[in-house]
């Protein structure tokens, strides 16, 4: 299924100008659209919601309809959607949520490929007397290995967080087996998908994880997140708002102080465009437009990843972190590399100078750059990339990689 790339290039306003955005793991271009949505919600319905007034009802209306948006995009009931302002404060919510179900001798099991956010509001029950348990990668493949999980899971273990692609290594990991593992073991599954969602299409029915939570503003919309949760899962979390809110009330128990209002309303644009992609390629409305939409973006993004691989594995002294296999279901595309022992700062700073934008560092997923040795040449080059880059753009940053290599 291709992509118009043209129209998709034409809906982003900042790639009109001379740079290539190859850093999208950080953060992503957006449409006019989302920003058109953000200013509209600003400038026409910027009051407080819950009030008996026309335009109260009307801006409590446009929120209601940024988890309507966002259980279409993820497969699930409004009523799963949780907001926030970014995945790592959603995570936190959520851990500080689980505070009464986590008792001594419990454990949780974390791994050393995911990104702090995914980590660190876990490691904080330790205090209490729950006991972390570590699934690490295998050090030469970077792979997650499902025997290794069955073998740290136990009778204790209540929960297990995993990535579902690492923004680091790209790889793909196979979520609905882990949940399967998991769920047999009795425990819960907790999902950081922000260096998956801008890529594939979610459906958290088939995934099968207790909560699934990404930011918004990677994958084409303003400074957002939403996190899925079981409805059951959600009901028997803390409350964590005002003391008058009931256990039962959710969303709204786990987003104290209100969500952002304004960019809920602009994230919705950023749903409505991956369902004008998928209506492009002769989808219905809704959740077939999202699969299609999400299907041509896919192989639009394989064929940048294989064009960048094959060139990096061509070279002697070049390392790729992680898979080099560019299908589809194994990788997204974000593509991580070392060059011998040198500095991966040096090698960004001249690609700086051809007005291409990529990044050096362990961009927050620092145990797994620590442990395999990799911070002493500052992190790795990471190349990030999505749908609306284009091969040429693949073309100029391999011209100015070239002399570095």
């Amino acid at each position: 299924m291709s992509l118009d790339i043209d129209y998709v290039r034409a809906q982003f306003p900042a790639l009109a100008g001379e740079w290539a955005f190859m850093d999208n793991a950080g953060g992503s271009q957006v449409p006019r659209r989302v920003a058109e949505r953000v200013s509209d919600y600003l400038l026409t319905s910027n009051v407080q919601t819950g009030a008996s007034y026309a335009p109260s009802r009307r801006s409590m209306e446009r929120v209601s309809q940024t988890r309507d948006a966002f259980a279409r995009f993820m497969n699930c009931d409004p009523g799963e959607i949780v907001e926030g302002p970014n995945t790592t404060i959603l995570l936190r919510f959520l851990s500080e949520a689980m505070t009464g179900r986590l008792q001594p001798g419990d454990e949780i099991i974390l791994t050393n490929v995911d990104h702090e956010a995914n980590i660190g509001p876990w490691l904080k029950h330790a205090e209490r007397g729950v006991i972390i348990k570590w699934w690490r990668c295998d050090p030469d493949t970077f792979e997650l290995d499902l025997a290794a999980l069955k073998g740290l899971i136990g009778e204790r273990t209540r929960l297990v967080c995993v990535t579902h692609a690492s923004n680091i290594l790209g790889t793909i990991n196979p979520i609905a087996e882990i949940a399967d593992i998991v769920h047999a073991a009795g425990a819960e599954l907790v999902v950081d998908a922000v260096a998956y969602a801008p890529h594939r299409a979610i459906d958290v029915k088939a995934l099968k994880a207790d909560y699934y939570v990404f930011s918004v503003y990677k994958v084409f919309g303003p400074h957002h997140a939403v996190m899925y949760g079981r409805r059951d899962r959600l009901e028997a979390l803390d409350n964590i708002y005002h003391y008058f809110f009931d256990k039962s009330r959710v969303p709204h128990k786990l987003e104290p102080g209100n969500i952002n209002y304004e960019c809920a309303w602009g994230a919705i644009g950023a749903v409505d465009y991956v369902e004008e992609i998928g209506r492009m390629a002769g989808a219905a409305d809704g959740r077939a437009a999202i699969e299609a939409g999400f299907d041509a973006i896919a192989e639009q993004e394989r064929a940048l990843t294989a064009r960048l691989i094959d060139y990096l594995s061509s070279r002697n002294s070049v390392r790729v972190i992680g898979r080099t296999s560019t299908a589809i279901a194994d990788r997204v595309s974000t593509v991580s590399f070392v060059v011998g022992a040198e500095s991966s700062k040096r090698i960004v700073d001249a690609v700086d100078a051809a007005h291409i934008g990529i990044r050096n560092g362990d961009f927050y997923a620092r145990r797994i750059v620590e442990e395999h040795g990799l911070m002493a040449q500052d992190g790795v080059v990471r190349v990030s990339m999505v749908h609306y880059n284009t091969l040429d753009e693949v073309d100029r940053l391999i011209a100015a990689l070239e002399p570095t290599l």
